[in-house]
């Protein structure tokens, strides 16, 4: 089963630095329909404007991904993490028990498009981390690359796990999905076929009850693809 939730569907936030669409419900943002896919909290779509960004803030009992698109991002954080992410970098940071962090665009002439993921943790309270790794583009090149989750190399603490893939036009890449399994698929560009399904840049869909996720290029397009409990 799949269910397709579409980009304009989502709730969206506009302010004059910051352009924000939400999959699932956040900060004022609430829609009782979207609130989580399993583990999967928030799924964020952001463009912020050159030298825009969040000043220090709180979080706890998180583990937060982020993912850049075009442009970069600049973090700092409490635990002394600091990183400027650029496309290609996944970004992790571990809340946990109560981490402080501030997360700016690094150009002053251009945007930063990117998407931030928050997953809820095994447990609260963890220790809390950041890590940072860079991700060639011949691993993520016509297949799901895995990149974060529990034995990955980004571990995150939840029976989580994310590929990402970078498809060519007319290029397939296939994902199989364990019994009793779930998978969240977030189109970060481009236009595809999931098992015969269309979706185009900004879509998800949450898939229950299908053994094997086929995920078609129409034109060059970034999948990502959570593998959930």
């Amino acid at each position: 089963m799949i269910e397709i939730r579409k980009s304009e569907e989502r709730g969206r936030n506009q302010l004059s630095w910051l352009d924000t669409r939400f999959t699932f419900s956040f900060d004022q943002y609430h829609d009782p329909k979207h609130m989580q896919f399993g583990s999967l909290r928030v799924l964020n779509e952001d463009v912020i404007a050159p030298a825009g960004g969040f000043p220090l803030h709180p979080h706890r009992d998180m583990e937060i991904l982020t993912w850049v698109l075009e442009g970069a991002l600049e973090h700092r954080d409490s635990t002394g993490g600091h990183g400027v992410i650029r496309p290609g970098e996944l970004q992790h940071m571990t809340a946990g028990r109560g981490v402080r962090h501030s997360e700016f665009n690094a150009s002053r002439t251009q945007p930063v498009h990117l998407l931030q993921i928050w997953i809820l943790p095994e447990s609260h309270g963890l220790v809390p981390g950041y890590e940072q790794l860079a991700f060639p583009e011949e691993e993520l090149r016509g297949q799901f690359h895995l990149v974060a989750g529990p034995k990955a190399p980004i571990t995150i603490r939840q029976d989580a796990s994310l590929y990402i893939a970078r498809l060519d036009s007319d290029t397939e890449a296939r994902h199989a999905l364990a019994s009793g399994r779930h998978a969240w698929v977030q189109i970060a560009r481009g236009a595809v076929l999931l098992n015969n399904s269309e979706l185009k840049a900004g879509d998800g869909a949450a898939v229950s009850n299908e053994a094997e996720l086929r995920v078609a290029a129409q034109e060059p397009s970034e999948i990502l693809l959570f593998d959930l409990a």
